[in-house]
């Protein structure tokens, strides 16, 4: 397989799970702060803000008043924004062309029917009460197209690239949702006992991850920040968590390089680095710094994403 390829194949699976996570922060956020519990949090404003923190373009001054159509429109239809849906949409069909006769027909067709939904879509019915049908509908496309890699894929080095993508991609979402609704949290407190753990903002959190009922099911309480941190971050059973992605990634890696004695300078050395130290690492040091170990997540994926790109993908 060529690099070039085998590099498509790569951000392919990224795309389709970025599309997928910003898709159901924006649904979640919105519909959420209409059963909000405080004035925080119901503010359209503070909604906004939170959506254009989690993909990346914060704005710090609150002074600054947000139009609801301009910025549904930026971060779901506008061509001109590199990070909106329907520019990972049309990267996912790009991607997907250059490597056409690697992939099955049913996961080719899957993908040009997800492309023609959103480039089809209308940008005024959109921003106008359209947000809830586009985002479920691209959430629902994104786990179609999942289903179809593993179910007309054969689980070889394809499906390894592809999963490594997605699972690189969908740790790096769920830490950016974290650090959006943890400065949320901050801003909008609960009404009672230690305000920032209470918050509304963590039962929000898990609602944009899927991870709400799961969460319920293993703590049986109300979601706190210490125990909202631990299952998404640390839960290795939890398909959402950080552990679980970086479990995920070690085990494709080693479809690619399945030497057992692991050279200090290879991802796979890279990967089990990081993955230990997530394995050993406990809620009381998250809790301590949550920023921190946000900065630092980031940049771990990054370092993992940077060193798979120039030992597999350069060309």
């Amino acid at each position: 397989m060529l690099a070039r390829v085998a590099n498509n194949l790569f951000w392919m699976g990224r795309y389709i799970e970025r599309s997928e996570h910003i898709a159901r922060y924006l649904r979640v956020n919105y519909f959420s702060s209409l059963d909000a519990p405080n004035q925080v949090s119901q503010s359209r404003q503070f909604v906004l803000r939170s959506m254009l923190n989690m993909i990346g373009d914060p704005i710090e001054d609150e002074s600054i008043v947000h139009s609801e159509e301009r910025v549904l429109y930026k971060i779901g239809l506008d061509p001109n924004y590199p990070s909106s849906i329907i520019n990972n949409v049309r990267n996912v069909r790009e991607n997907a062309n250059s490597a056409r006769d690697l992939i099955s027909t049913e996961l080719y067709e899957s993908i040009n029917k997800f492309y023609h939904f959103i480039s089809k879509y209308d940008p005024k019915v959109y921003t106008k009460n359209g947000l809830h049908d586009f985002t479920l509908n691209v959430t629902e496309m994104s786990a179609i197209l999942r289903g179809k890699v593993r179910s007309t894929l054969m689980h070889d080095e394809i499906y390894a690239i592809i999963m490594m993508g997605a699972n690189i991609e969908r740790a790096t979402q769920i830490i950016r949702i974290i650090n959006a609704k943890s400065n949320d949290a901050l801003k909008a407190q609960g009404s009672y006992g230690d305000k920032f753990k209470n918050s509304f903002e963590w039962t929000t959190l898990l609602k944009c991850t899927e991870s709400y009922d799961m969460m319920r099911r293993y703590y049986k309480k109300t979601p706190s920040s210490i125990s909202t941190l631990e299952f998404l971050i640390l839960n290795p059973d939890c398909p959402r968590s950080i552990m679980n992605s970086l479990n995920q990634v070690f085990k494709h890696m080693q479809i690619l390089d399945p030497n057992t004695k692991m050279d200090r300078d290879s991802t796979a050395f890279l990967v089990a680095k990081v993955k230990a130290e997530y394995e050993f690492k406990c809620i009381i040091e998250i809790e301590k710094d949550i920023q921190s170990v946000i900065d630092t997540t980031l940049d771990s994926l990054y370092e993992i994403s940077q060193k798979m790109e120039e030992e597999f993908f350069s060309y």
